[in-house]
């Protein structure tokens, strides 16, 4: 079973320094067919004007993801932390007992487009930590482990069992991902185009997918999508 959220069905918002898709519903964006997926919460597709960004702000018991895949985005929080990631970066922060943060585009003159995506935890009140994974360099046409619950294969443990998974395409290419019975998958098109199982996804297009076993991706364009598997 597949069902299909398509980008422009998504709440938009647009600040003059933000303009944001929210792929679930997020702060004043409500839709309550669209509270989440299993134990993903939030996809935000966020695009920060230079000098802008997010003020220091409190979060807890939630597990945070971003992954940049334009321009750069400067992190600081109240663990110490205060680093700039860059397009195909990824940084991850478990909120846990609380932590503030702020989020801010230290360019002035390039915009930064990243997905903000949040997870539940699968317990409370755990010590927040950050942590950062690089995979600019890693190849077309694979599927690069970004979380896991034991943190494998060099991927970032989290606080769920959430594989989630990063894949770049060039056109032409095609790539499959297993899925095991009784798990769930959510795939999100950031760039591009492809066609899952026979159906076409567009860049901000999604899909949950439940009670199959084999998802097959295939770019029409270059591409790349992230893919959510969840217990």
């Amino acid at each position: 079973m597949m069902t299909i959220r398509k980008s422009n069905e998504r709440g938009h918002v647009r600040h003059g320094w933000l303009d944001t898709y929210h792929t679930f519903s997020f702060a004043d964006y409500h839709d309550p067919q669209w509270m989440g997926f299993r134990s993903l919460r939030v996809i935000n597709d966020d695009l920060i004007m230079p000098g802008e960004g997010f003020g220091t702000h409190p979060h807890r018991d939630m597990e945070i993801i971003t992954y940049v895949l334009a321009g750069a985005l400067e992190h600081r929080d109240s663990l110490g932390n205060g680093r700039v990631i860059r397009a195909g970066e990824c940084q991850y922060m478990a909120a846990g007992t609380g932590v503030q943060h702020s989020e801010f585009n230290p360019s002035s003159d390039e915009a930064v487009h990243l997905l903000q995506i949040w997870i539940l935890p699968d317990a409370k009140g755990v010590t927040p930590r950050y942590a950062e994974r690089s995979l600019r360099d890693a190849p077309a046409g694979q599927w690069q482990l970004m979380t896991s619950k034991t943190g494998r294969d060099g991927s970032v443990a989290i606080h769920q069992d959430a594989d989630l998974q990063l894949a770049r395409l060039e056109a032409g290419q095609k790539l499959s991902h297993a899925l095991a019975r009784e798990r769930h998958a959510w795939l999100h098109v950031a760039e591009g185009e492809v066609s899952l199982n026979g159906t076409t996804l567009s860049g901000g297009d999604a899909a949950a997918v439940s009670e199959e076993t084999t998802l097959n991706l295939t770019a029409s364009k270059p591409s790349q999508v992230l893919l959510f598997d969840l217990n």
